[in-house]
């Protein structure tokens, strides 16, 4: 009795245990459709993000290619610790690696891509216990020229480079030009000598000297005076030439 019961509980566990494996299984992303020129090279990105540790030696990825038209199913790529390249095929020498295990990078790179190239990849990776989970597909679209606004896009984007470029060189162009102007300017303009104007022509600022002859001192106190007598024609001759010193400043 006891030994059947045991046996269900088991098996009841091992249900939950795979319904949880299921539920929480690994998680793939890809773009729904890509487009390329003919010719071209061409990423297909796939990521993924798992629910265990990921082990690089452990982690295997599969990419496989279904044509538009009706066909059989063709391998792509498959990496398990190093990357297997197709040996023949439409995709022999013509697909690599372009993917990190441990980023959760999956991708792979289409080089010189060509219109038999049209149809669906499926990218698959497994990281074992974490198996579970559904591949992710990506549409390839490979056209003969560019769509418009793939176009329109690249050259938004040139033409806004080139004119940020050409606005910078103009800013610096103006800003040397000034620099130039103002040198020029400093070294044509001639400096002004500030006079001072308590100073005249010796000839004319006599009356600032006193002669020893006219200085008398005072028996009395001792104390230096001016001469008693002044004689009137130096008088005006010193107001003349105090007159002639201001004109001269002006």
């Amino acid at each position: 009795m006891y030994r059947i019961r045991f046996q269900l509980y088991a098996l009841l566990v091992g249900i939950a245990a795979a319904g949880v494996l299921r539920v929480g299984g690994i998680k793939i992303y890809t773009p729904d459709e890509v487009e390329a020129v003919n010719g071209t090279d061409v990423r297909l990105k796939c990521t993924f993000q798992s629910t265990h540790t990921i082990v690089p030696k452990m982690v295997s990825v599969s990419w496989n290619f279904r044509p538009l038209s009706k066909g059989q199913e063709e391998s792509v790529f498959y990496y398990h610790d190093k990357p297997y390249l197709p040996l023949e095929g439409r995709f022999r020498k013509r697909v690599s690696w372009a993917g990190d295990i441990m980023g959760g990078d999956a991708s792979i790179m289409l080089r010189e891509v060509k219109f038999t190239y049209n149809g669906t990849f499926s990218c698959q990776v497994k990281n074992p216990p974490d198996v579970h989970g559904n591949a992710g597909e990506v549409r390839l679209r490979v056209v003969a020229t560019a769509s418009y606004s793939e176009i329109a896009i690249l050259a938004a984007a040139v033409g806004g480079g080139i004119l940020l470029m050409l606005i910078f060189v103009c800013i610096i162009a103006g800003i040397r030009a000034c620099l130039k102007r103002r040198k020029e300017r400093d070294l044509t303009q001639p400096r002004r000598e500030r006079k001072d104007p308590t100073l005249c022509h010796p000839a004319r600022a006599l009356h600032l000297y006193v002669k020893e002859e006219e200085i008398e001192i005072d028996s009395s106190d001792g104390m230096i005076s001016e001469p008693s007598t002044k004689d009137p024609s130096s008088s005006s001759e010193e107001e003349k030439s105090s007159d002639e010193c201001d004109n001269d400043d002006d």
